[in-house]
């Protein structure tokens, strides 16, 4: 394992998410993914990420990393949990920051990351409670992710963050784009989250994938549509370039993402030994400029191709009744959002206050909500103002 420092935090170039523990990619199973974790530190992960958020994550990962606790670094998040609006109060933040460490049964926190956007609470007033537990030493640093762009630039420009916590893999570089940038311009460390593509860059999953009911990627766009067609075309390619250096293809995709500027750690979610194993094999794995270069023109072509076709697509969703199917109407509403965001064509305020009303419904598809689903469609159709037949030109 290779290490990165940044500031006053070295961490492994490779990193373990515990998002899987709450049950976002199907029921985990608690005693394997403990295993998992203490493989990890045998093999040299020492960043371990989780958040208040993620069900009873903090307590299992605390529970487990208790003999070596000093060794590694913590990074966990604040400001959404189940039951509550998102908060990034001062007072709350207080009372987020002693629930995690009693949770995580640890006197610090590493990082201690901002996870959603509150629009209620001045950016100023969270620094201020971000700086106050620092001094304090129940933290050692702060990071900021799930922002949008111009609250980045907020916390970069008032504050001192230690990182931007940004989705990232050669199947959703959009991070790139936006995030990036503000790595550079005030030294902040990036570290990218989903850097196997939830599993797609593994070439493990084809068209005829079967995830768990409870399983996100039901619902993902990236799994959906030309947008899931994109990214195997890309697996396809990281699949060549692997048989090239000798390795599979989810370390040359790891591997990627270490190679961008900036980025001191590529977090990866396998809940398996195996596939840790296999991540962590990318450590120290350089892909030549070469190699760098002709994917990049594979992403501009496929960035043109996905253009096009989501637009007509998006347009089609909106212009037309909603599939009978709610699971389906459900999908491609969601499919609306994050493309639409991905292409500006919807701002991020507008999309995370529709998907704050359209996630909940998710619990119950059935007749009864379509007409919730209906009225969600409409809100979309007029912020995106999607008026008439579109041209197979746009």
């Amino acid at each position: 394992m290779q290490y990165r420092l940044h500031k006053n935090l070295e961490v492994s170039e490779i990193g373990v998410g515990c998002y899987a523990l709450s049950g976002a990619y199907g029921s985990p199973d608690i005693d394997h993914f403990q295993d998992m974790v203490r493989r990890a530190y045998e093999i040299g992960v020492t960043f371990f990420d989780t958040a208040e958020g993620y069900g009873d994550a903090e307590r299992i990962l605390g529970n487990v990393v208790k003999p070596f606790r000093d060794e590694i670094c913590i990074a966990t998040k604040v400001g959404i949990r189940e039951g509550v609006k998102p908060n990034l109060s001062k007072n709350y933040i207080y009372e987020a920051c002693t629930r995690s460490l009693k949770q995580l049964d640890t006197d610090y926190i590493d990082l201690y990351q901002i996870h959603f956007d509150d629009p209620q609470t001045p950016v100023s007033e969270t620094l201020e409670a971000l700086d106050t537990l620092v001094s304090e030493g129940k933290i050692r640093a702060y990071g900021v992710g799930h922002l949008p762009i111009h609250q980045v630039k907020e916390y970069c420009e008032l504050g001192s963050p230690f990182s931007i916590l940004m989705e990232l893999s050669a199947v959703t570089r959009k991070s790139r784009e936006e995030l990036l940038p503000f790595c550079d311009a005030y030294d902040v460390a990036g570290i990218g989250f989903s850097a196997t593509g939830r599993g797609i860059l593994s070439g493990k999953y084809g068209h005829d994938a079967q995830f768990e009911s409870n399983d996100i990627r039901n619902h993902d766009p990236l799994f959906q549509r030309t947008r899931f067609e994109s990214a195997l075309r890309i697996t396809d390619q990281f699949a060549k370039l692997a048989e090239d250096y000798g390795v599979i293809p989810v370390q040359i995709a790891i591997a990627w993402v270490l190679a961008q500027p900036n980025i001191v750690c590529a977090l990866t979610g396998s809940s398996k030994i195996e596939h840790l194993e296999e991540n962590v094999g990318a450590s120290g794995l350089t892909i030549k400029r070469k190699d760098l270069e002709k994917l990049e023109d594979l992403f501009i072509k496929e960035d043109g191709l996905l253009a096009e076709k989501d637009r007509q697509i998006i347009h089609s969703i909106l212009s037309n009744p909603l599939s009978s199917d709610p699971n389906q109407a459900f999908n491609d509403l969601i499919y609306v959002i994050e493309t639409g965001t991905n292409m500006d064509m919807l701002s991020e305020d507008s999309a995370f206050s529709v998907l704050t009303d359209l996630w909940p419904l998710k619990k119950k598809l059935d007749g009864s909500n379509l007409s919730k689903l209906a009225d969600i469609q409409e809100r979309l159709k007029t912020l995106i103002q999607v008026t008439g037949p579109i041209s197979k030109k746009e």
